[in-house]
């Protein structure tokens, strides 16, 4: 198959997806409409599908990267009852817009904790609501910084709990699908946390071709 009819046929697979799939809170739809115009960065919708999914059973999650907290919201949505999330984002602009959002969702606000700092600060500084033990953390923030933030989380990990991260693949720079920038710091952090982690005997870990690239670790301690 040619690579045009390989792009078509991912398209209808996505849009076959889509049509099996519940609708979207309206309220992710409200913060998908709020994020584009403003360029603020989100998971895709078809990461966020992922992400819910996930939180099935996970009672405590920890989020490194709030922004406008769509990935937060479907994250909250998986989860069961009673289930907490830390979200770690500096911008207090920005997650004061998201507890809004989560409030529209019907998410109590004692459910989300938010940490207004730097997430490596926020870690060292052993901030209360980080302190663990956690059923699954996700990490979509800086680039360059993954490999630290996973290692800052590994402590905090609970058994048999999972570590998701988003824009591994990034945009095909990661694998060699498109030509990489020798400048690019976060290009060549992604390439080498994507094969630190698929080979490190912690964690059974897996790379996900769903929106830019969702890594999946299952942690083994």
């Amino acid at each position: 198959m040619s690579h045009d009819g390989d792009w078509i046929a991912g398209q209808i697979d996505l849009a076959y997806i889509a049509a099996l799939s519940a609708a979207p809170h309206p309220v992710l739809l409200e913060i998908e409409s709020a994020a584009t115009p403003a360029g603020v960065p989100i998971v895709d919708r078809e990461s966020g599908r992922v992400l819910m999914a996930l939180a099935a059973g996970r009672r405590r999650i920890v989020e490194v990267g709030t922004p406008y907290g769509y990935s937060t919201l479907w994250l909250a949505l998986g989860q069961p009852p009673g289930g907490t999330i830390a979200t770690i984002d500096p911008d207090a602009r920005r997650t004061a817009l998201a507890r809004d959002w989560w409030r529209r969702a019907g998410i109590p606000d004692e459910r989300i904790e938010v940490v207004n700092r730097p997430a490596l600060e926020a870690f060292a500084a052993h901030e209360p609501a980080l302190a663990g033990p956690f059923d699954l953390a996700f990490i979509d923030a800086l680039k360059p910084e993954y490999q630290a933030y996973l290692e800052a989380i590994v402590p905090r990990l609970s058994p048999g709990a999972l570590v998701v991260a988003d824009n591994v693949l990034w945009s095909g720079r990661a694998s060699g699908a498109r030509p990489a920038d020798p400048d690019d710091r976060s290009g060549e952090a992604l390439r080498r946390f994507n094969a630190t982690v698929l080979a490190d005997p912690r964690f059974n870990a897996t790379i996900l071709p769903v929106g830019d690239g969702l890594l999946l670790a299952g942690w083994r301690g």
